[in-house]
């Protein structure tokens, strides 16, 4: 045997444990070793794809009052409170699903009280509400990130004036804030998402804040500094990259706050006003008939329950999976 040896051609087997991988590689792979966010991810698909393709299945709009023509009279009825057709549900309520009317006309999740088909509604109220949440979130993760990044960085008097400024709007209850706007503008859409936009970015702020502080004084930090960087290039060049993990599992436990909070806000009566219509609205719609109509409330209640579970799983499986502990690597 030759004293020295091509290392190609010796029989090496590297530990699989020990070996190289990209930091997000490692992440996608401790996200799926899990059941818990893994079943957050599907429930969170299903809505989605649901919300986006629900009201489309039905053939009615989320607004229209289902009728038809008596042939007897002639005259025009209304399918008001025409319960799903599920056997076991009309033999607790004690009554036929449908009139020979309505015969032809199929609703999954029944009617309401004005003849608007549940299904189509349910799905829209949540298209409704998920699509508040993200752009009001969207928009809390930029001004929050760039609150919290400014005054970490530059610290002093900046960073002393800045945190006054947040503990006095995070000392303003919400309910309030929501007063003052419902005296200034018209109740909607717009309402649910101004009061999130000046409620939300507080978190993200605090976060972004506490990782500048933990960051700007890591070597890779001064010798930029000394390289002659400028502050703008060392705060979202430098800094905002290794802050993107903390952000992104506070984006996924702000979303099902969102949600929550646009819920309990229609059902108040200042949030989604008719004929449009949220999950809060739709439970709001079904607590108020709750003695005539019982099946109206569930499938509204249902979603918002998937949707905060859904996302809550998928925040503690990234908050795990950006954050590993040593027994978890």
């Amino acid at each position: 045997m030759n004293d020295f040896e091509f290392l190609k051609n010796r029989n090496l087997q590297t530990d699989r444990n020990f070996a190289s991988q990209p930091y997000w590689a490692g992440v996608f792979k401790r996200f799926f070793a899990k059941k818990r966010p893994v079943i957050g991810l599907m429930i969170v698909s299903v809505i989605l794809l649901l919300a986006v393709i629900g009201p489309m299945v039905s053939g009615y709009s989320y607004r229209e009052i289902s009728s038809v023509i008596n042939p007897e009279t002639g005259k025009q009825v209304v399918a008001r409170g025409i319960s799903p057709r599920i056997p076991w549900l009309h033999s607790l309520l004690g009554k036929e699903p449908y009139t020979d009317f309505f015969a032809e006309k199929t609703f999954l999740f029944g009617t309401d009280d004005l003849g608007r088909d549940l299904w189509t509604r349910t799905w829209y109220g949540a298209r409704v509400s998920l699509l508040i949440a993200f752009v009001t979130i969207f928009i809390d993760v930029i001004i929050g990130m760039t609150f919290g990044l400014i005054s970490g960085y530059f610290g002093g008097v900046v960073d002393a004036i800045m945190q006054r400024f947040v503990e006095v709007a995070n000392s303003v209850p919400r309910l309030v804030i929501v007063s003052v706007l419902a005296i200034f503008m018209p109740k909607g859409i717009g309402l649910v998402i101004v009061a999130l936009l000046l409620t939300e970015w507080i978190g993200m702020s605090k976060i972004a804040r506490a990782e500048m502080l933990k960051i700007k004084e890591l070597e890779y930090i001064l010798a930029s500094r000394t390289l002659g960087a400028g502050n703008f290039n060392i705060i979202f060049k430098d800094v905002l990259p290794n802050t993107i993990g903390p952000i992104i599992t506070q984006v996924m436990f702000s979303i099902p706050t969102a949600i929550f909070t646009e819920a309990f806000l229609s059902f108040v009566g200042v949030g989604i006003m008719l004929p449009q219509c949220s999950v809060g609205s739709l439970i709001e719609d079904g607590f108020n008939n709750i003695t005539t109509l019982p099946y109206q409330i569930i499938p509204p209640i249902l979603v918002l329950a998937f949707m905060m579970l859904g996302f809550n799983f998928i925040g503690d499986g990234l908050r795990e999976a950006l954050a590993p502990k040593l027994e978890d690597m």
